[in-house]
């Protein structure tokens, strides 16, 4: 009898501690995963009426935002999820190559000088569910090296 307490003492003891151990190291996760911050990233941009996709390395913000989730939803209550998206931001203009007369050869796009987590800007941001990859072409490439 004395050795049944002991073993329910101890698988007791051993699962609190397990049950402490999770919950100790739950936030940890959370900090192994990427913050939302700029990343250098290989983009393309691609005009129509120009032959070429231009592909190229720039800054864009990317990371981990915390997010949740409700457990009822209700029609009357709104979700915002915050995502991980430009806060300021510099534009810059690329040179699209061998575009024909006529077409204005220029791309202006924004380079991520800091990032935060917010509500998606369909000015700066891809706001939809499953994207293209950012360097996604649908010409032929061309690359820039020392952009």
């Amino acid at each position: 009898s004395q050795l049944q307490i002991s073993l329910y003492i101890c698988k007791t003891g051993a699962m609190l501690l397990f049950v402490a151990l999770c919950l100790l190291m739950a936030p940890v996760e959370g900090y192994l995963l990427q913050p939302c911050e700029p990343v250098n990233e290989t983009v393309s941009v691609e005009k129509e009426g120009c032959p070429k996709c231009l592909v190229f390395q720039t800054s864009i913000c990317s990371g981990h935002c915390l997010t949740k989730e409700p457990v009822y939803r209700s029609p009357f209550s709104m979700v915002y999820q915050h995502v991980c998206t430009y806060r300021d931001v510099r534009y810059e203009t690329i040179h699209l190559p061998d575009c024909p007369p006529g077409v204005d050869p220029h791309v202006t796009f924004p380079v991520a000088l800091s990032c935060d987590c917010s509500l998606c800007t369909m000015d700066t941001s891809d706001c939809t569910i499953e994207s293209l990859n950012p360097d996604f072409c649908m010409t032929p490439r061309s690359y820039v090296y020392d952009y």
